[in-house]
């Protein structure tokens, strides 16, 4: 392996890699739906994040209720660093994140934030230079509307199963999740293609033809 701990994991993969050929090489171990819904994009184009997931369950409420927010701030407090907070659930009638999450988020070391959902405050909150990735901005609060129930367990986005714990990756083209059992080897595969695309860049921008490329490099 080219890392030693997660750290250097994290680091190795927002420089070198990016989500299609990650999702490539799943696609080639058998792992078909590892992309999270396509509306969950960047708050800002140019934000990536990697980390292990922490995931959350929203339920939907209605109206004052006796614990507003449920347990949303034991799941913030208790973030470890490296961490991705991933929140889904319920009919997302109102925002899921916002400026003081995100400003707990951070000072517990997570390094980002996917939201199957919405986010608030943007402003406040793209001011904290923290990767957060949602379907959008929408001002309607959450604490007469939704609630945390269950943090740090298994949780389904889209066709996407993920375990607390698993490799979380995003980018301007999607979210993927890795399985832990597969990472290392995901991970290894991914690095080899995208060095590997740069040569058949190399190549193709000298004259090769596409046709040509793939039958020598078998990359396109």
């Amino acid at each position: 392996m080219e890392w030693k701990n997660d750290q250097e994991l994290f680091q190795l993969i927002c420089q070198e890699l990016y989500t299609p050929v990650v999702g490539d090489i799943l696609d080639t171990l058998g792992y078909y739906h590892q992309f999270l819904p396509q509306e969950i994009t960047p708050a800002k184009l140019e934000m990536k994040l990697a980390g292990r997931a922490m995931p959350a369950v929203m339920v939907d409420v209605y109206g004052e209720q006796e614990k507003p927010f449920g347990l949303l701030t034991q799941a913030l407090d208790q973030l470890q660093p490296g961490e991705i907070y991933i929140a889904s659930g319920g009919a997302m009638r109102c925002a899921y994140w916002g400026e003081l999450l995100t400003a707990t988020a951070k000072k517990r070391g997570a390094v980002g934030a996917v939201i199957n959902g919405f986010h608030r405050d943007t402003p406040q909150m793209l001011s904290q230079n923290f990767p957060v990735f949602s379907r959008g901005r929408y001002a309607q609060d959450s604490s007469v509307r939704t609630q945390v129930i269950d943090y740090r367990c298994y949780i389904e986005v889209g066709d996407v199963g993920i375990h607390p714990g698993d490799l979380v990756f995003g980018d301007l083209d999607g979210v993927l999740i890795i399985p832990q059992k597969v990472e290392e080897v995901v991970i290894t595969k991914a690095l080899e293609k995208a060095r590997g695309e740069k040569v058949v860049r190399q190549a193709i921008e000298g004259g090769m033809s596409a046709t040509e490329a793939f039958a020598k490099f078998g990359i396109l």
